[in-house]
């Protein structure tokens, strides 16, 4: 059976399956059967129209499957040589490896950076993303293991969500015994709540509009308290770490208010045009406060990912975030459910029929 896609054409315009040749993959490159895609929202973005995207092109960019073909001795991203068969994730994009970013220690910001499920149909790169059968791999993509406890709806999303939360961490530098604030509890607030439960924070809080969202947080290490209670937890003092996965401008300022002298304060859910923030940069200065933003990740970061999911995974329900599940052919039906936001994620099953 050739390989075949949901071709996006732009806003408004239903995707059309399409059928493709089967990929050849070149020096450094690999060809993956997808098994599992999920929708993530930046798809969603781009489906209603709230965010630019090169098309025709096939929108979707957290998987996972097994490799069908190799272009040469590949090796993932821990040294191990891949075969075909193996189960794999890889990064949201991939990064040439000599131009001044790469060799600066930013890869995710490289010069000629191939994001999947953001690149434009074209001869030589057809298959990019994830609402497909299969996805051609660029050279320069970090590939990675999946560990096989792992089921596919809980590596599916890890290339996005868990690896940008990793990032978050890796940048916030350790929370052992220290008190995090967590803007937002989408998927990724309830990973980075996950995740400083693992770190070893004193107190996880939670912070979001949704009564329901902040009683999930709770089933992922989130405290059952409020910002309200910082100043009782912290004598006053305020938050070790916020972390804002919002991207919401008043999320961010009542962040940097909650930070304690010296805090950090990371942003990783500014993503998309807002109003301009109000800080004053002399309390910045004065409280010593250390803001820094987080934007994609690097491949450690994808290593970190996969490494805590599979220490996690049992005790936090990540497989419960994926809340519906279809075949690429109702990738339609897919869509319809995902939009209204009930789900934190749906996934599409490309080789499942029905």
């Amino acid at each position: 059976m050739p390989p075949v896609a949901a071709v996006f054409e732009g806003p408004g315009q239903p995707l059309s399956l399409r059928p493709f040749e089967d990929p050849c993959p070149g020096a450094g490159q690999a060809v993956v059967e997808i098994s599992c895609a999920t929708l993530c929202g930046s798809d969603l973005h781009s489906i209603r129209g709230d965010r630019a995207v090169s098309v025709p092109t096939i929108l979707g960019h957290e998987m996972v499957g097994r490799i069908s073909s190799l272009g040469g001795d590949l090796r993932d991203q821990a040294g191990s040589k891949l075969e075909v068969g193996d189960r794999v994730s890889w990064s949201l994009a991939a990064s040439c490896g000599t131009c001044f970013y790469c060799q600066n220690s930013l890869p995710q910001k490289c010069e000629s950076l191939f994001k999947y499920g953001h690149e434009a149909l074209d001869a030589t790169h057809p298959l990019s993303g994830g609402l497909a059968t299969h996805c051609l791999l660029a050279t320069g993509t970090s590939i990675v293991k999946v560990p096989p406890v792992l089921p596919d709806e809980v590596a599916s999303p890890a290339n996005c969500a868990t690896a940008t939360v990793a990032a978050a961490f890796r940048v916030a530098g350790p929370c052992s015994g220290q008190t995090v604030v967590i803007h937002g509890a989408g998927m990724l607030g309830l990973t980075a709540a996950a995740m400083a439960r693992f770190e070893g924070a004193r107190h996880v809080i939670v912070s979001d509009p949704r009564e329901d969202r902040r009683r999930r947080a709770e089933q992922f290490g989130a405290d059952a308290v409020t910002p309200a209670d910082l100043p009782e937890l912290t004598e006053g003092r305020g938050a070790d770490l916020v972390i804002d996965l919002s991207g919401a401008p008043e999320a961010v300022e009542e962040g940097l208010g909650q930070a304690r002298i010296g805090g950090r304060v990371i942003l990783v859910g500014s993503v998309f045009p807002t109003r301009a923030l109000s800080v004053r940069a002399d309390e910045v200065v004065r409280r010593l406060l250390r803001v820094e933003g987080v934007h994609n990740y690097t491949p450690e970061d994808l290593l970190a990912a996969f490494a805590f999911l599979a220490e996690v995974h049992e005790q936090f329900p990540f497989r419960s975030l994926v809340g519906a599940s279809y075949p690429l052919t109702r990738i339609e039906d897919a869509i319809e459910s995902a939009l209204p936001g009930k789900h934190f994620r749906v996934a599409v099953r490309p080789r499942r029929d029905g």
